[in-house]
């Protein structure tokens, strides 16, 4: 089970930040874990464009050491860009705090202050040259399937023709199409309405980095002792599941489940622990959108060993541990009562 690493932002960091935006001569705020704390390191002020000072972030961090740079925008100064570099070098330990600690960071700085972030893995992703890609890459179209394809080039043609044309039923959109999260594979999309349908019982969805779409893994029959063993042992995964009637408050309810192997590449940890939350809404969403029975469970599961995932791990993670209980049986024939039996008082003494 993941838990909170327990780092907090110190009142030091949190006095040179507050700082740093009052003054708004501060580019750089480099800041490091030290004593289960976020502490600042040092400020550099600015010396050039933004385009310029980036050039130098090479010198700021280390080859090996994790650390966290904010960085200040020209325009508007009121806005930064957080920089999350743990390099492929660093050991384990610290890969593993500083990717599990960078949401405490941002929340508690205050997250409207930053309105971009990059993961960097080596020295190489922080320059000038490697944040214009980062922008192009955010700005670029997002890929699209044949279908899509197709339905984009019947709306040219009908854009040249001079007609505006009917869309009928396709006039209702993807569930994620106007959200904020991962783009879904139209397969995904159908497979999750076919699990609202009681075709399957389990989806397992992963992530293409390449085009941060949330893709089909798997969609299969499977009972909840089968659970732990049918998602991947050594790569995150989202789950969708349905659970048996002894775990379940209504006709057909299903449960998110975000399992995150402790083996796994810590850039694949860091992209599923952002898109936990988003994945788990547009699937609630696609639910509402069909309208029928099938309900998500509020609570959510994570998991850091999937082959713990059994019905009494379920049952306490959704709080329906009695629910369990009563389902076992009781006893068909009980011991009859037997009245209470008054100790005999010593015999008379002669």
């Amino acid at each position: 089970m993941s838990a909170p690493t327990g780092i907090a932002v110190s009142e030091e960091l949190s006095s040179v930040f507050a700082s740093a935006i009052e003054s708004q001569n501060v580019r750089f705020l480099k800041i490091s874990i030290r004593n289960e704390s976020l502490v600042p390191d040092e400020t550099i002020p600015p010396s050039g464009t933004l385009e310029q000072d980036l050039d130098r972030l090479n010198a700021i961090v280390e080859d090996d050491i994790p650390a966290y740079v904010l960085v200040r925008f020209d325009a508007p100064p009121s806005e930064w860009l957080a920089i999350y570099y743990v390099p492929d070098s660093a050991k384990v330990r610290d890969k593993m705090l500083y990717a599990a600690t960078r949401t405490t960071l941002a929340k508690t700085l205050g997250a409207a202050h930053f309105t971009d972030s990059i993961f960097a893995t080596s020295k190489d992703d922080l320059s000038a040259d490697a944040y214009v890609k980062h922008k192009q890459h955010l700005a670029a179209p997002k890929p699209m399937s044949a279908r899509e394809k197709e339905i984009e080039a019947v709306k040219a043609a009908e854009r040249q023709a001079g007609g505006y044309g009917y869309e009928g039923s396709n006039a209702r959109r993807s569930h994620v199409a106007s959200g904020v999260g991962f783009k879904w594979a139209q397969d995904t999309d159908d497979a999750v309405k076919g699990l609202a349908s009681g075709s399957v019982s389990l989806l397992v969805l992963s992530i293409d980095p390449s085009t941060e779409t949330i893709i089909l893994s798997s969609a299969t029959e499977c009972s909840i002792d089968q659970l732990g063993s049918s998602l991947p042992a050594s790569e995150p995964s989202y789950g969708l599941f349905a659970l048996p009637q002894s775990l379940s408050s209504s006709q057909r309810e299903l449960v998110f489940i975000y399992s995150c192997p402790s083996s796994s590449p810590v850039k694949n940890r860091m992209l599923y622990s952002s898109g936990k939350m988003s994945t788990y809404l547009d699937a609630k969403k696609a639910l509402d959108l069909e309208g029928g029975p099938t309900t998500i469970a509020e609570r959510k599961i994570e998991t850091s060993d999937p082959s713990e995932l059994n019905e009494s791990y379920l049952a306490s993670e959704l709080g329906r541990g009695r629910a369990v209980a009563a389902s076992v049986a009781a006893p068909a024939v009980q011991d009859e009562k037997k009245p209470f039996a008054r100790p005999k008082g010593p015999g008379r003494k002669r």
